[in-house]
């Protein structure tokens, strides 16, 4: 005899009714990767489409129906919603000026914090998104070296512009696409190869600190491959980038570079950076000085002080509690957990990349199947997983939520059982 449930499941006939409005005046009803063909959302009926308020670790949808989020605005949510001393900050800032015809000192202080604080920073420009910095990363390498290629890891994401894209994707030149070069991850001789079949024409790397994808298990670095790489860089002179939009803040506030031990000679941020308000930012060393100020690139709201201040208060609360070490007890204690109770049902439940940026594969069907029911049974029930996505660990997230989170994979469990 099966345990009954003891969570009603969710319905979504207010998200619903939202989506038929938005598909009308919306292309695609909800644009990007969060519109329900993008594969974010499987099985899309377990998803809400829409929110209505967040606190702390939770969000609503407009349904009502309440949700603790591992998914946190897809990574900007790295002390909570809503964060106290992160909105002061933000609502001092705004009663004085916020985008105003020049900038506020402002972006000074939060400049001299980054360069403070990550190790590998001699310097910071900001802008608004990850793809923002990416791009201007790539632009910055090929302006150094008056090169075209540029190396990636296979299965990367970097960013929706062309560059970053494949050549049968829809709106994508061949001129977009025709330097790009991949080779797998952590394997240094394919990436010793490619170097030397293309010696003097890469201007290149472009990789995150570890693999963490979609739809595989993630994949950390092999021992010593970021020193044998930083090797590889240095002696074929090609800019070592690391795109650190995903993981930046929540493994080493000094960069992920820094915590697996090797500098970076441009790093991008963005997501976490500011706790949700928008902006981003390069980081790089003095090498590279002249060849990013040799850039045109700017945009109407890249001097916006606001952001500024909130990410100001934003590191600076993250250092006064070293949230990378809580990231990593939480994200530990939370998979632990969720592992053991997979286990007890007789599943096995795979854990992988880091605790504070973790991904989930139920490993009991390979065609992912009881995986999609699993994670759905647990949205439907307030756990907000994503089926094939990385999740993310807040600073707000307590040792009470995570029992609520392992006491509602075990009634999702029972009930893909029943």
């Amino acid at each position: 005899m099966s345990t009954p449930t003891l969570t009603p499941v969710y319905s979504y006939t207010k998200s619903n009714e939202a989506f038929a409005r938005a598909v009308k005046v919306i292309p695609g009803g909800v644009p990007g990767h969060l519109g329900p063909s993008e594969g974010c959302f499987i099985p899309r009926s377990a998803y809400p489409l829409f929110s209505e308020r967040a606190e702390g670790t939770r969000f609503w949808d407009v349904d009502g129906n309440e949700y603790i989020d591992y998914m946190c605005g897809y990574g900007p949510n790295v002390l909570g919603y809503g964060d106290a001393d992160v909105a002061a900050a933000a609502q001092a800032q705004a009663r004085k000026e916020d985008v105003v015809s020049l900038p506020s000192t402002t972006m000074i202080d939060l400049a001299e914090l980054l360069v403070d604080t990550v190790a590998s920073a001699d310097w910071a420009f900001f802008a608004k998104n990850g793809g923002d910095t990416t791009t201007l990363a790539i632009m910055t390498a090929r302006a150094a070296t008056g090169r075209r290629r540029i190396v990636f890891i296979e299965g990367y994401y970097h960013g929706v512009a062309p560059w970053t894209q494949k050549l049968d994707y829809p709106g994508v030149l061949d001129t977009d696409v025709q330097g790009n070069i991949e080779v797998p991850w952590n394997d240094i001789e394919a990436m010793r190869r490619v170097f030397t079949e293309h010696r003097g024409e890469i201007a290149a790397l472009i990789a995150q600190p570890y693999k963490h994808g979609n739809f595989f298990d993630n994949a950390l670095p092999a021992q010593g491959y970021w020193q044998a790489v930083r090797r590889l860089c240095d002696e074929h002179g090609v800019v070592l980038i690391v795109d650190d939009v995903r993981a930046g803040w929540r493994l080493d506030l000094a960069g992920s570079d820094h915590f697996y031990g090797f500098e970076a000679d441009l790093i991008c941020f963005c997501k976490a950076i500011a706790n949700g308000y928008n902006m981003s930012a390069l980081c790089g060393k003095d090498s590279l000085r002249e060849a990013v100020s040799s850039i045109t690139y700017t945009g109407s709201y890249w001097m916006s002080a606001v952001p500024f201040a909130a990410g100001i208060a934003t590191i600076e609360k993250l250092k006064a509690i070293d949230g990378p070490a809580l990231f990593r007890e939480l994200g530990t204690t939370l998979t632990a957990g969720l592992t053991e109770v997979a286990a007890s049902h007789g599943r096995t439940l795979v854990a992988s990349g880091e605790p504070a940026l973790f991904y989930l594969r139920l490993a009991d069907d390979e065609s992912l199947m009881l995986h999609q029911r699993w994670i759905a049974e647990c949205v439907q029930r307030g756990a907000f997983f994503s089926s094939h996505h990385n999740h993310f660990i807040n600073a707000a997230l307590t040792s009470a939520d995570i029992t609520r989170t392992l006491e509602i994979a075990d009634e999702a469990f029972r009930a893909i059982e029943a």
